[in-house]
């Protein structure tokens, strides 16, 4: 059956969902015969947006053999369809106003995109966003596709530009809906730059009015939400806000281990947050935006869990400890002692007594040694001017 062409046009370029594709064949953890498919699917998709540069980029990238009469039908129609394109845009100019001149340069945009040209795609926003009797929020919407064609490729230097660029024109002028959008865009970026304090509470904010489901859908978004705010907030928010949470329980379903996480992080189940621990490393991993960082998330969850734990005790029994986990003594001393050891738990072990001896810092003491070595620091730069001054 073919496809409606007002359905066609609607769709948004470039198309996350091909970028999550290639991300999983690129990372190989499926079987052999899952990553063949997944190939099939990702060709599928190439061939019917005739995406000749982004196949070039592919076969590249995997070292495959390049269909030279596919790349050449493919260039021929891109060649064929980007000289239409021009010559509307040309035609509008000699005929009709500046809106239909910028609707045929946004379709030109739009064209680099989808075939993933990723220059051009950048060049023609461009145009669009230095073109004179430009609205701000046309130029905000540029801002943004230009920044969706950034992390369909992880682009992060170029998206950080994009991100900043966006956000001083919304302070020019941009209204309610496409600020929530940068926000949305901006926590997404931020997710690859490992900031998630700042992502967690872009991510949180946006629940509510999510409506970017050109970057990821809704429920990918939920997830980013939870686990970024399990990290960051306290246990009364993270009662209200997640654990209670009318987004979050509206597709609570599709979370995977993250409620047994949340629900064993507030109710103190803590064999039931470490079990959930092993299938969200496998979530992590096939996620583009949190692979890279999915090591330090699993680390970070096990030490906040830890220090949720000693909390409560002045002391406890390290086989205690352990049977509360749910792990061997062995493991957890070693988990204990490395986290002791570069200063992420405030505790130390007794290994004669068996126990575990929470050191809890004393805040005004902390604060006074800080004064002091920062005055220290302060005289010392005073007589370093000082002695400046002399010469």
């Amino acid at each position: 059956m073919a496809e409606d062409p007002d359905e066609v046009e609607e769709k948004t370029f470039p198309d996350m969902d091909l970028a999550q594709k290639v991300f999983l064949l690129e990372c190989g953890l499926d079987a052999p015969e899952v990553l063949e498919a997944t190939k099939t699917e990702i060709l599928s998709v190439v061939k019917q947006d005739a995406m000749a540069p982004y196949y070039e980029f592919l076969c590249a990238r995997f070292s495959w053999n390049v269909d030279d009469a596919l790349l050449a039908e493919m260039t021929a129609a891109n060649t064929t369809e980007l000289a239409e394109l021009k010559e509307t845009v040309s035609g509008h100019e000699q005929h009709d106003g500046e809106t239909e001149v910028l609707d045929a340069l946004f379709a030109i945009a739009k064209f680099f995109a989808r075939i993933g040209d990723k220059p051009q795609a950048f060049a023609a926003y461009d145009t669009i966003i230095e073109k004179a009797k430009v609205s701000t929020g046309k130029k905000i919407d540029a801002g943004m596709h230009k920044l969706r064609v950034a992390l369909f490729y992880l682009d992060t230097s170029a998206a950080k530009k994009f991100i900043d660029a966006v956000k001083k024109l919304a302070e020019d002028g941009g209204d309610w809906d496409r600020r929530n959008r940068i926000k949305v865009y901006e926590s997404i970026f931020r997710l690859t730059e490992r900031d998630f304090s700042t992502s967690a509470e872009l991510l949180l904010g946006g629940l509510a009015s999510f409506t970017c489901t050109e970057v990821c859908s809704y429920e990918k978004f939920v997830q980013y939400a939870v686990i970024t705010n399990l990290l960051k907030l306290n246990r009364p928010d993270l009662k209200k806000k997640v654990v209670d949470g009318a987004e979050v329980l509206s597709v609570v379903q599709s979370l995977g281990p993250l409620p047994a996480m949340y629900e064993g992080l507030y109710h103190c189940d803590y064999q039931s947050f470490f079990r959930s621990l092993v299938p969200l490393y496998d979530l992590l991993l096939r996620d583009r935006y949190l692979s890279g960082h999915a090591r330090f998330l699993i680390r970070e969850f096990r030490i906040l869990v830890y220090g949720q734990y000693l909390e409560a005790y002045k002391s406890v029994k390290l086989d205690t400890m352990a049977a509360a986990f749910g792990v061997s003594n062995s493991f957890l001393d070693s988990e204990l002692s490395r986290f002791i050891a570069t200063n992420r738990l405030s505790a130390k072990i007794d290994k004669v007594g068996g126990l575990v001896e929470t050191n809890r810092p004393d805040a005004k003491n902390a604060q006074y040694h800080s004064m002091i070595k920062k005055g220290d620091v302060l005289l010392n730069q005073i007589q370093k001017l000082a002695r400046v001054i002399d010469v």
